[in-house]
């Protein structure tokens, strides 16, 4: 008797919820109808069988609606389609627990440092320098305490100068994640379980101390049975639950700051917060690094950068084995000649900006740490797990700005910007031009050769005309940011811009070289060629249509299924809002009026027609809070 009430409340929520709780919702009605039908006057009924019917659909409407309650309450809880059972729930309810633990120390944190009132939308009316570097320490100091997941959070943050002021970045460009050691029969029961075997085992020899301890992984020594030195990147046991609770906490943080605080919408937390979980959630898959530095190894033919070797029969997604690099600080190039140490830094510099704009594939954090000064003397770049990926139209923008800028032409800037940045639904292009063509006088316009404040400049554009910078291009931007501070270090005095400029020249060269030129003009006609084929038929059709008087243009309004999608439902809920609100005005009216004839003691007619009109525009209401609930909880 319950199954008609299930279909029924399935049918009007417009939702498959459970079995179960479609079961537990139909008993609360019937519960209800039967606690109301045993307080009305039964027997007067038996007398008057049509006032039995009349008070069938109010009596059932009644149950209905109960129904309907629970479930609506049950899906605001939990949502169908979860995919939990009992067990699953069991589950969620310890990790739910631990989170909430989790998410009060953080709390605690934030009150402690001061940042309660930016967290809940409010800021802080004192302004001034002082005041920025305050709050930017709190955060640093904040971000350290809170861990491991936080910390990488600041330091993708210490790379976005398009969204923080300097402040702040050079606050969060002084976090660190190194860590105590993970004790050795840690890292041996991790190896075992992932190789199959203990380390003596697989290894000829294995160094139970690391040579370098992080927040996720540690490095330690050891020698394959053939003689191969190599290094053996080990994941700390636990950091992936400890990691994925933090960013289910991060992604919370950002949807209440998004919801509640103006300056959290403009830097586009939720974004921001979606695009550093996946990065984070890649870099605990060593596999994935594997095939980083596949990839990076293809797109650096360069012999003066060397890349490691991966073991790929020795490594898993936590664990990897490479060959070891045997080499020196880049502090220790400081003996080098001058003129050594420069050549050095160009061939570093080439090889990121070949990768970037030749290749598409990138080292996206070349800081001194992951960077070797090897023999020869070479370079050796160290720790792919954060490589950046750009499309073909990415690197055509990439490559025009640096040709714009190698020329100094503001319009070649403003295009190339335009081409690299998500832009806005209006912008003042003119305007941007003309700030482009302020930067470029600035800086190029004297005989001083541009040093790379430039780039904090075009930042400050960009945050200015609010253009939305995709993932990929901040890669770009923080690998160029960071190498940088690299190339200041193995050749003081190195002026990037200026080397950027002649890589761009010769870039500018290499395409206009007769071989590159025939091929270019090979794939462009390649590409054209069927156009160039079926255009003669076109323009004949297009040429009679015309002399005939039947040459027509068509325009269909409403021609994206999304748009026809949002003036439908638009249309459905303004109905239903309509037909629930004259239900409810009719129901008042009648069951305010006195007149009418009598079905029961107490009750007219026209009150029992308001009974069913109170109960429908109850029903409708409903199913239009349980729409705007479904549709909230979707964005």
């Amino acid at each position: 008797m319950y199954w008609p009430i299930v279909v029924a409340a399935r049918r009007v929520l417009g939702v498959r919820v459970g079995v179960v709780r479609a079961l537990v919702g139909a008993a609360i009605g019937w519960s209800v109808a039967t606690g109301a039908v045993s307080v009305l006057p039964v027997e007067e009924w038996s007398r008057k069988p049509g006032a039995t019917i009349g008070l069938l659909i109010p009596l059932a409407g009644t149950a209905f609606l109960a129904t309907l309650i629970f479930l609506f309450i049950a899906e605001m809880a939990v949502p169908s389609g979860s995919g939990l059972g009992v067990i699953g729930r069991v589950r969620a309810i310890r990790r739910g627990l631990a989170r909430a633990r989790r998410y009060s120390r953080i709390s605690r944190i934030t009150v402690r440092h001061g940042l309660a009132p930016y967290v809940s939308g409010r800021r802080d009316r004192r302004e001034g320098i002082h005041r920025e570097a305050a709050l930017a320490r709190s955060l640093r100091r904040a971000l350290e305490e809170a861990g491991v997941t936080f910390v990488k959070l600041g330091q993708v943050l210490s790379t976005r100068p398009d969204l923080l002021p300097p402040a702040y970045i050079t606050e969060l460009s002084r976090l660190q994640t190194q860590a105590a050691p993970v004790p050795v029969a840690e890292i041996e029961r991790v190896l075992t379980d992932e190789l199959g075997a203990p380390p003596s085992e697989v290894f000829a020899e294995f160094d139970s101390a690391p040579i370098a301890a992080a927040s996720i992984a540690q490095v330690h020594r050891a020698r394959l049975h053939d003689g191969t030195e190599v290094v053996v990147k080990v994941q700390r046991p636990g950091i992936r639950e400890v990691v994925e609770r933090d960013l289910d906490i991060t992604h919370r943080v950002a949807t209440a700051l998004d919801a509640r605080a103006a300056w959290a919408r403009s830097l586009g937390v939720i974004d921001l917060a979606h695009g550093f979980a996946e990065a984070l959630t890649e870099e605990l898959d060593f596999r994935v690094e594997a095939r980083n530095i596949a990839a990076v190894r293809a797109a650096t033919p360069d012999p003066t950068v060397a890349l490691p070797r991966v073991h790929e029969d020795l490594s898993t997604d936590r664990v990897l084995v490479m060959d070891r690099m045997v080499g020196e600080p880049l502090t220790d190039a400081q003996a080098l000649p001058a003129a050594q140490r420069a050549d050095l830094a160009r061939s570093l510099l080439d090889c990121v900006l070949g990768q970037i704009t030749l290749h598409g594939v990138f080292h996206a954090d070349p800081h001194p740490g992951n960077v070797l000064l090897v023999d020869g003397p070479a370079l050796g770049l160290l720790d792919f797990g954060s490589v950046g990926r750009l499309d073909a139209g990415l690197r055509a923008g990439i490559q025009a700005l640096l040709v714009a800028l190698d020329r100094g032409d503001p319009a070649g800037l403003r295009d190339g910007l335009l081409q690299i940045v998500d832009r806005p639904e209006q912008i003042d292009e003119n305007r941007l031009e003309r700030a482009l063509g302020a930067l470029v006088a600035k800086h190029f316009s004297h005989d001083a050769a541009p040093d790379a404040q430039v780039f904090t400049e075009v930042f400050r554009v960009v945050a200015e005309f609010r253009l939305a910078v995709p993932p990929p291009i901040a890669a770009v931007f923080r690998a160029l940011g960071t190498l940088e501070g690299t190339l200041a270090r193995l050749s003081p005095g190195f002026n990037i811009v200026g080397a950027a400029r002649e890589f761009a020249a010769g870039q500018i060269g290499a395409n206009l070289r007769p071989e590159t030129l025939r091929e270019t003009l090979t794939h462009e006609a390649m590409t054209l060629l069927p156009v160039l084929r079926r255009l003669p038929r076109r323009l004949d059709r297009v040429g009679g249509a015309l002399e005939d008087g039947r040459l027509s243009v068509g325009v269909r309004l409403f021609a994206d299924e999304r748009d026809r999608a949002v003036v439908t439902g638009l249309v459905h809920e303004v109905l239903l809002a309509f037909l629930g609100l004259g239900a409810g005005l009719i129901a008042a009216i009648l069951l305010a009026s006195d007149s009418g004839p009598l079905v029961l003691t107490g009750l007219t007619l026209n009150q029992l027609i308001g009974y069913n009109l109170l109960v429908v525009s109850a029903l409708v209401g409903l199913r239009l809070l349980y729409v705007v609930f479904r549709n909230q909880s979707r964005r």
